[in-house]
């Protein structure tokens, strides 16, 4: 009965993991820098680009946080302005808008996955207090395993996410994320790009700049 439930319950635990970075690189000899214009850029197919939307403006928004001048590709640049492949024209988007670093976010894997959510979880602190009778522990045990639980589906995506320094002209930082849409896209987009500011900063990417009042 031991594996019966937990089992299950490990499964179903895992699947609901927040984004979490699966490995990075980081340019040797780079020291933290305070980015004037940092442009977030989206890389997904065109029946994504909701969740692009979603995924620059949260990011954008938690680098502000931050205390930089980072600004969404979708609110400056038209639909069809960034084509995969077309570097060229990448380049010369970008150019004169007086950004100085660029962060990517390329969508290189997307694929949905089913998972088990148990019926009956229950909570408990001491295993004594709970069990200690046998009446109890067998009609808890019983309820746990006879309340039906039901089969989901999660979407994991998988990104590689670059970070340009425009004046060096060179790629001085690169992580692959995985991260499941367990809940919204919203929800998705605000906890990675919590993630993704943050590890910039831990990384020395980024200086993380004083706030007014702080010495």
């Amino acid at each position: 009965m031991k594996k019966l439930f937990i089992i299950p319950v490990l499964a179903f635990i895992v699947s609901c993991q927040p984004s979490k970075i699966t490995q990075s690189w980081t340019a040797q000899d780079v020291a933290p820098k305070k980015y004037k214009k940092i442009l977030v850029l989206g890389v997904l197919s065109d029946n994504d680009m909701e969740l692009q939307t979603k995924m620059e403006d949260h990011l954008a928004g938690d680098l502000k946080d931050l205390g930089y001048n980072a600004i969404a590709a979708n609110k400056i640049f038209p639909p069809g302005t960034f084509v995969k492949g077309d570097t060229a024209k990448a380049k010369a988007a970008i150019e004169g808008k007086g950004f100085d670093g660029v962060l990517t976010m390329v969508l290189v894997d997307k694929k949905k996955d089913r998972y088990y959510v148990p019926g009956k979880v229950t909570e408990y602190t001491t295993f004594y207090n709970r069990f200690g009778r046998f009446d109890r522990y067998y009609t808890i045990v019983t309820e746990r395993l006879y309340t039906p639980g039901y089969y989901s589906e999660e979407t994991k995506y998988t990104w590689e996410n670059n970070f340009y320094d425009l004046e060096s002209s060179k790629m001085i930082y690169s992580a692959r994320t995985r991260s499941f849409d367990y809940t919204s896209k919203t929800t998705l987009a605000h906890t990675y790009g919590q993630m993704m500011a943050e590890n910039l900063v831990n990384k020395k990417i980024l200086i993380r700049p004083e706030k007014p009042g702080e010495e």
